[in-house]
């Protein structure tokens, strides 16, 4: 299965939560925007998430304004 597919079926709302962001944020990859949906919801697993990823500059973005219309 391809790592998508498994984060849709376990992970349904963050993965609803991270097309919004792509939606909000055109041209942002959809691991990308699915990190950064994970890390609003969950932010206890920073630690998982600085392990093997790089931040993007989506990641990094302060403003945030695609959550604000939640």
């Amino acid at each position: 299965m391809k790592l998508t597919l498994w984060r849709l079926v376990l992970a349904p709302v963050t993965s609803w939560r991270a097309r919004r962001l792509q939606r909000a944020h055109p041209g942002t990859p959809f691991d990308a925007a699915w990190r950064s949906a994970r890390m609003l919801s969950a932010p206890d697993e920073m630690v998982y998430r600085l392990h093997g990823h790089a931040m993007t500059p989506l990641e990094c973005d302060s403003d945030m304004t695609a959550w604000e219309d939640r």
